[in-house]
């Protein structure tokens, strides 16, 4: 049997690779909304240098086009990561729910263990006095 100071550890180090895990999800779609924005700002500035803000127009720039393409794209791409940080979350959560009932446990169990201490000692005393 694993002794609960290395199951601890385990659940510890799973607590903090779902935390890394959460937090490059969050840096991630903080990235990509980063690049909607310039691609939004590209998308201005590109209309206004071709006077052409109507995207059926038959003269709308084709970079202007593109640029909305891929800022839909980022923005699925988003919708997608933002599914899998609430995923992870709830993983995170349900990890760091076992670590604390593992270490309520553990803390359980050292407390047990120091109130029975003393009875022992004084068991011994007691022994030591009768004896002597």
């Amino acid at each position: 049997m694993k002794s609960r100071d290395a199951v601890i550890r385990l659940k510890r180090f799973e607590v903090d690779e779902k935390r890394r895990k959460v937090a490059d999800i969050e840096s991630m779609i903080a990235e990509f909304n980063d690049m909607a924005v310039d691609l939004d700002r590209q998308i201005s500035v590109e209309q206004e240098r071709a006077g052409v803000t109507d995207v059926n127009h038959y003269a709308y720039p084709t970079f202007a086009k593109a640029a909305m393409q891929r800022r839909d794209n980022l923005a699925v791409s988003v919708a997608g990561l933002e599914a899998k940080l609430a995923a992870a979350k709830g993983e995170l959560d349900e990890a760091e729910e076992e670590l604390r009932k593992i270490e309520f446990m553990q803390g359980r169990d050292t407390d047990r263990g120091r109130a029975e201490e003393p009875e022992g000692e004084f068991a011994m005393l007691g022994v030591q006095r009768a004896a002597g």
